[in-house]
């Protein structure tokens, strides 16, 4: 488990379009069926990565405060289940089921999406503004396992706030840093 930064997709990028798998209701969600009318989050995320694990509870808060503010939230993992077993689709189901997740949970078999979002760890987050463009993409706040920083989300609720407000970008924008994607071997 090597420590990765966020490759900070650039900002005014144009959502990356998807449709995948829903882990929990078997449904093909694409990202107009997540889209929030003020502002969506995507977060790159899986099931073992103690680093995920870390921010699981803040992610369902904080997702289930601004759901009623009109965003849009979606998790997505595209590790190598074959390699990593722990990321399968049936243990996503799970995880989602026992954390309650407020959100769907999506498996990206084929590691594009992740690819389209130059996704590089887990967690990894992107807010997109009502026009659907990048305005924020980078960690959760200053915490991680073990370094004694209180869970906040300081850092995507405040880009969120600011997208729902038409603010755009804002700074600073401060890499995400977590488990890499495992990616396919080639």
């Amino acid at each position: 488990m090597a420590l990765t930064e966020s490759n900070m997709l650039p900002l005014g990028t144009k959502a990356p379009q998807f449709t995948l798998p829903d882990t929990v209701s078997g449904e093909r969600l694409g990202y107009a069926d997540i889209k929030g009318d003020k502002a969506t989050v995507v977060m790159f995320i899986c099931n073992h990565c103690p680093y995920v694990i870390h921010v699981n509870n803040a992610l369902v808060d904080i997702a289930n405060e601004y759901k009623e503010k009109g965003v849009g939230f979606v998790a997505i993992s595209s590790n190598d289940v074959e390699n990593y077993p722990d990321d399968s689709p049936d243990k996503m189901k799970l995880i989602a089921k026992v954390l309650r997740y407020p959100f769907p949970y999506l498996y990206d078999e084929s590691q594009q999406t992740a690819r389209d979002y130059q996704a590089a760890c887990t967690p990894d987050f992107y807010v997109m503004d009502s026009t659907d463009r990048l305005v924020y993409r980078g960690r959760l706040d200053g915490s991680r396992p073990g370094n004694n920083i209180p869970l906040s989300g300081s850092d995507l609720r405040f880009a969120v706030d600011a997208a729902i407000l038409g603010f755009g970008a804002i700074a600073p924008q401060i890499p995400s840093a977590g488990c890499n994607i495992k990616w396919k071997p080639s």
